[in-house]
């Protein structure tokens, strides 16, 4: 614990600020390559979805939109697509009319087949030109901003509760230097 606080003494603001400015343009440009592919009329996170209905069976929407990070209305769009272009059907459980299931047919099982290479080069342009020992940092850091994401959301909303509480007298000057940088902070 005292190692940690010695860490986050050591780091300037400028630092923080270029790492957070990195960060969010590594996910813009992240999804904006990611959303120009598309496979057969289908985009990426779709070919997600068939692969993993295929791997696992027939899935529930929800379970899907929870597993692979999207929301209920993106699982949507990208499952009329896949139905639309005859690689997924839908259907209603007859116990449950609220619950839509999601099963793979054998266009959709070709089409994967045909593009099974493709999955391979997304993941090797990302992360090909890296060292063993650098894959290995890389995966302790993502696994460290997605716990520090936990409650971030609420966190910064608490702050901001806080804020609007007090009088703008009250408010402390900013805590954070205010030194010339190339890149835009929040």
């Amino acid at each position: 614990m005292v190692q940690r606080k010695e860490r986050k003494v050591s780091i300037e603001w400028s630092q923080l600020e270029e790492i957070d400015w990195l960060f969010r343009r590594m996910v813009r440009k992240f999804v904006k390559e990611r959303d120009k592919v598309t496979v057969e009329g289908i985009a990426l996170p779709g070919l997600l979805i068939l692969n993993k209905v295929m791997r696992d069976g027939e899935q529930k929407l929800g379970d899907l939109a929870e597993e692979l990070d999207l929301t209920s209305g993106a699982i949507t769009a990208l499952c009329d697509k896949l139905e639309k272009n005859g690689f997924a059907v839908r259907r209603r459980l007859e116990a449950d009319r609220r619950t839509v299931m999601l099963d793979i047919t054998n266009e959709g099982r070709n089409m994967l087949a045909r593009n099974r290479s493709v999955g391979l080069q997304c993941i090797t342009l990302l992360f090909g030109s890296f060292t063993a020992q650098e894959l290995e940092s890389q995966k302790a850091a993502f696994t460290q901003i997605t716990g520090n994401l936990e409650q971030y959301a609420d966190n910064i909303m608490k702050l901001v509760k806080h804020n609007a509480e007090q009088p703008p007298s009250s408010l402390p000057a900013r805590e954070i230097p205010q030194a010339k940088s190339n890149f835009l902070s929040y």
